[in-house]
């Protein structure tokens, strides 16, 4: 779990990657979403609900060290142009941030915002502070056991890098046991929206990591990266829903 920590948060001594942490990935996105829940309702009790929103996206951004967001920009310059797979590779390895990562960056920060604000007006659980916990931390869960769980049931799309110090597939594929719960707590807490979120972030993530699969035969650290936005995202598009 330290391991786990150390590697996708900002919390504790970096330590080498392996195998043995990923079956925490779900714990660490239970913690964060928690972290960034808490500061979401903290910050509203203060300012207007804009303004809380954009502070509570910043405290993701610094507990995770922007890690993730750094996938999606990749992953947005290296999946979307229409270029071979071999050149796909290659963007993915650049530092470089192009109009692709841009774009879908600014995209998914201002629904992040856009989506927190909307919710803490009377959303999910009608914006009390139990539901404005839990659901980032369900979400947050959902969205890294959906990654963990991708190294097991696909293949690395590079012959070495990073991500590869990672893969194990049955404890990729235990990963994914934090998904169920995470589910079953979304039904009990907040009832059938708080459920429907998490379908929500599912279907974002597995959309990420289909297209991954299409265009790059596999995934690569930036694509998990990318998945995990897209499924907070996705989850939270949900809840934010005129239903």
């Amino acid at each position: 779990m330290a391991a786990a920590f150390a590697f996708l948060t900002v919390l504790g001594r970096s330590t080498a990657p392996s195998p043995k942490a990923v079956p925490w990935f779900g714990v660490v996105g239970a913690f964060l979403g928690a972290a960034v829940g808490g500061a979401w309702w903290a910050a509203g009790e203060v300012w207007p609900v804009a303004i809380a929103a954009l502070l509570a996206v910043g405290v993701d951004l610094a507990l995770t060290g922007m890690l993730h967001l750094d996938g999606l920009a990749d992953s947005g310059d290296g999946l979307l142009p229409p270029v071979d797979r071999t050149r796909r590779l290659e963007i993915l390895r650049t530092p470089e941030v192009g109009a692709f990562g841009l774009a879908v960056v600014v995209i998914c920060l201002a629904l992040r915002v856009a989506t927190l604000a909307t919710i803490a007006a009377g959303g999910v659980g009608n914006a009390s502070f139990p539901s404005l916990v839990l659901l980032p931390a369900v979400l947050w869960t959902v969205a890294r056991a959906l990654a963990a769980g991708a190294m097991g049931l696909q293949p690395y799309a590079r012959s070495s890098g990073l991500a590869e110090r990672f893969v194990d597939r049955s404890r990729s594929i235990l990963a994914l046991a934090a998904i169920p719960v995470a589910g079953a707590v979304a039904a009990v807490t907040l009832g059938w929206l708080g459920l429907a979120s998490v379908g929500g972030a599912i279907v974002g993530g597995v959309a990420v990591l289909l297209l991954s699969q299409r265009r790059l035969g596999g995934f690569t650290g930036d694509t998990l990266g990318a998945t995990i936005v897209v499924a907070e995202t996705s989850g939270l598009l949900v809840a934010a829903a005129q239903w």
